[in-house]
């Protein structure tokens, strides 16, 4: 990491700890909560994004080390723009865990009693938590100012949350049904009016 603002002092204590603050929570909901390592409505999308999202950061920091051709210029300006981005995303990642409660959940786990939320950002967008989730990694690529980590960060975090989606998606339509069904003809997945 060597030339990374991500690598060097006082940057790199500002870029951990605000990773370590967003992605930590992650973890606790990831592994912390008795469920499933997978069930049978996940299709593997758990396993995916746990696989995915730590292969595409590890990526992201090894293009921005050994990849220069990609670097961005103003540096400086590219990590704060990245630091807001992890911030806002986790903020929106907090939010949306206040919304979902014991249904925000690793795996994909649906009951026929599950109400369909549609307050706070669920109003307009059904999985704003993913949405978050590319902000907060958009984040770590414009904090390495590298504009080959970024696209493939979003590349490959996209993939695994299109995935998740189409079988989220799915397993609530099949468990709750109709109500699930209106809801999705109301509201776009990610962008509100947009996406």
């Amino acid at each position: 990491m060597t030339g990374l603002l991500v690598g060097t002092w006082p940057f790199a204590l500002v870029f951990w700890g605000v990773f370590l603050w967003a992605f930590v929570p992650e973890f606790f909901v990831v592994s912390g909560r008795r469920e499933p390592a997978s069930t049978p409505l996940d299709a593997n999308s758990k396993r995916a994004i746990m696989i995915g999202q730590p292969v595409a950061v590890l990526s992201a920091f090894w293009i921005a080390a050994n990849v220069p051709s990609g670097a961005l210029p103003g540096r400086a300006w590219w990590f704060a723009a990245g630091i807001a981005a992890i911030v806002c995303g986790r903020l929106l990642r907090r939010h949306c865990f206040r919304m979902l409660g014991a249904s925000f959940t690793g795996s994909v786990i649906v009951s026929p009693e599950q109400l369909v939320i549609e307050r706070g950002a669920y109003r307009n967008v059904r999985h704003p938590s993913y949405t978050a989730g590319m902000i907060l990694f958009l984040g770590i690529g414009l904090a390495l100012a590298n504009a080959i980590s970024v696209a493939v960060l979003l590349a490959i975090v996209a993939m695994t949350y299109v995935y998740r989606v189409r079988v989220e998606e799915r397993a609530l339509a099949a468990v709750i049904g109709d109500p699930y069904r209106q809801y999705m003809r109301r509201t776009r997945r990610f962008i509100p009016f947009v996406v």
